[in-house]
């Protein structure tokens, strides 16, 4: 497969954006350019939130940027295993920021909910910690573990499948 030349406002956006997360980290996460040559490739280091189930935790994901960002959304999967309903078994993050712009009445999301070009690294990273701290178990990635953390949930924590699994 032939390698497009990359776009050169994407190229900027992502340099901008990687320049300002290193002078201004942000609590519980680390970012790196993956590949010292490709600049869409980001690998990222999440610390598991305190009072939270993945407290402690150390889990490594990957962004992955189109040619076009930020006009579209980059693809974000988890390197180290986790089970959250959010979360595909292939470690694909499900979550509405990370979905195309648009409207799509069948995934029960707003066109407001969905990526636009003002978000960017911050905004994904600030969400999947959001989603972390509580899933959204309406638009399960995961249906396993989207019944065990309702089940353990609705238990208050009697029902501990959930939370066995995940710490």
């Amino acid at each position: 497969m032939a390698s497009r030349k990359p776009n050169a406002s994407a190229v900027k956006a992502l340099q901008k954006e990687l320049k300002d997360l290193n002078e201004f980290p942000m609590e519980g996460f680390k970012v790196m350019v993956s590949e010292e040559e490709n600049l869409f490739v980001w690998d990222v280091a999440i610390f598991g939130p305190p009072m939270t189930l993945y407290e402690g935790g150390y889990f490594k994901a990957r962004l992955c940027f189109p040619d076009d960002y930020p006009y579209s959304p980059p693809t974000m999967h988890f390197l180290s295993r986790m089970y959250h309903p959010n979360i595909y078994e292939n470690g694909e993050v499900c979550i509405s920021i990370l979905h195309s712009p648009g409207d799509d009445p069948q995934s029960g999301e707003l066109p407001s909910e969905r990526w636009n070009p003002t978000q960017n690294v911050r905004t994904i990273l600030l969400s999947v910690i959001s989603l972390l701290n509580e899933p959204n178990i309406h638009s399960a990635a995961h249906v396993d573990a989207s019944v065990a953390y309702r089940k353990w949930k609705e238990s208050n924590g009697v029902q501990d499948e959930y939370e066995r699994i995940v710490t």
